[in-house]
């Protein structure tokens, strides 16, 4: 397809890469483009290991004191 039919049909051709699933090649000047549809990307975050993030209770840290080791200047 040239760049003139392009222009002309853009939201047919765009339908249809996005129905289809199918690429679509562009001439210009002797060099080929392609306009493809990208795959959704969904994160399934159930699928990670699990992974300890502590190495220490929660309680431990809320009951830290920092006051002796925290300095303003």
């Amino acid at each position: 397809m040239h760049p003139t039919v392009l222009r002309a049909n853009i939201y047919r051709v765009l339908d249809r890469i996005l129905k289809t699933g199918e690429p679509q090649e562009i001439v210009r000047e002797g060099r080929r483009l392609v306009i493809a549809p990208v795959p959704d990307r969904h994160l399934d975050l159930g699928k990670l290991p699990k992974r300890e993030a502590l190495a220490c209770s929660p309680d431990d840290l809320v009951e830290t004191s920092w006051e002796d080791a925290w300095n303003p200047d």
